[in-house]
């Protein structure tokens, strides 16, 4: 996993574990990595890891069964689909709003360019 300079190490690998989640990598209800186990993958300090397990915990995402190990929440992909959803509306949508404006794109064009993407040709200009 490669980090960028502008957000903190133990958020960037929450994101990372969030598409894990997301994409099914890790299912609903499945043993994770141990502490020590992941910041070994993550070349990371298994501080690191610990805060952010910790994190992802507290959320409700992952759970922690004392002695056996973290373990992916039962509903913890509908948990991080909505906060995934919830973000996009919040930060992302306005962004794309207003370039759509900037740019004189309408929500038609929009619609137009969805629905040839459905049926996998390329979107022209």
């Amino acid at each position: 996993m490669q980090f960028n300079t502008f957000s903190p190490i133990y958020l960037q690998i929450a994101e990372y574990i969030h598409d894990l989640i997301l994409n099914r990598v890790w299912e609903d209800g499945q043993r994770i990595p141990s502490v020590r186990d992941m910041a070994m993958e993550l070349e990371v300090n298994p501080n690191t890891v610990i805060r952010t397990y910790a994190m992802l915990q507290e959320e409700g995402t992952l759970e922690n069964q004392r002695g056996i190990g973290y373990f992916t929440a039962k509903d913890a992909r509908s948990l991080v689909l909505k906060q995934r959803r919830e973000k996009f509306i919040k930060r992302e949508l306005p962004q794309l709003f207003s370039t759509m404006e900037t740019l004189g794109i309408t929500l038609e064009d929009l619609q137009h360019y969805a629905r040839n993407k459905e049926v996998g040709n390329e979107i022209q200009a």
